[in-house]
């Protein structure tokens, strides 16, 4: 599975800590990480919680990743902004319960996290723990397991009215402010995975386009 983490501006100080804990629990599974930044507060390019979402949206739909890992102060406001994307459907997880239920009932392709609130002394643990119960079990089981049929159709139902009320990613693209989207693929490494992997030849040729104007 190719993860891709994306830290926004606020939160840029604790990109290795989240970074490395990520890569601790995923790696020996035989996923890989793929960092979209910010890398650190000094980064030039600069993200935020707007633009996580709209990132995020373009990796699920282009297929350069298969799932998102992301956050801000308190993970609401990269929540909203992945789930205002088609094709998204991210959870917001605090804690290793969450990330479990999250995994079990809704199996979306994206998470928003807390890097702010609640982060103390040994986050870093709770980070690791909560991408265990994520990406340590088979996602779609259900919770409880009676219940897993009603909770896959559910699922079905939920892509199904997302498609309806939501416009294609390429449309997004095209209608989106582009300044702002020129400035969500500006990161240093963005050229570097984002084109290596992405697996739509008409998203690709349209970042291309804006990166270049």
């Amino acid at each position: 599975m190719k993860i891709a983490l994306i830290i926004e501006n606020s939160q840029a100080a604790k990109s290795s800590v989240v970074h490395d804990a990520l890569k601790a629990v995923v790696e020996p599974l035989g996923h890989e990480v793929f960092h979209y930044g910010m890398y650190s507060p000094e980064d030039s390019a600069s993200l935020t919680y707007v633009m996580n979402g709209l990132l995020t949206g373009l990796l699920i739909n282009s297929k350069a990743a298969d799932f998102v890992v992301t956050g801000c102060g308190t993970g609401v406001g990269s929540n909203l902004a992945c789930n205002a994307m088609p094709g998204v459907f991210c959870g917001l997880v605090i804690d290793p319960t969450d990330a479990f239920l999250f995994g079990q009932i809704n199996d979306g392709n994206a998470i928003s996290m807390p890097y702010a609130k609640g982060f103390g002394w040994a986050a870093e643990l709770n980070l690791q723990d909560c991408y265990r119960k994520l990406f340590e079990y088979e996602r779609g089981l259900g919770y409880p397991k009676e219940r897993a049929a009603v909770m896959a159709q559910n699922r079905g139902i939920l892509t199904e009215l997302k498609k309806a009320s939501c416009y294609d990613m390429l449309t997004v693209l095209k209608s989106v402010d582009q300044d702002l989207l020129k400035a969500t693929v500006a990161g240093e490494r963005f050229e570097e995975l984002f084109f290596a992997n992405c697996q739509d030849a008409e998203i690709a040729d349209y970042i291309k386009s804006v990166r270049a104007s």
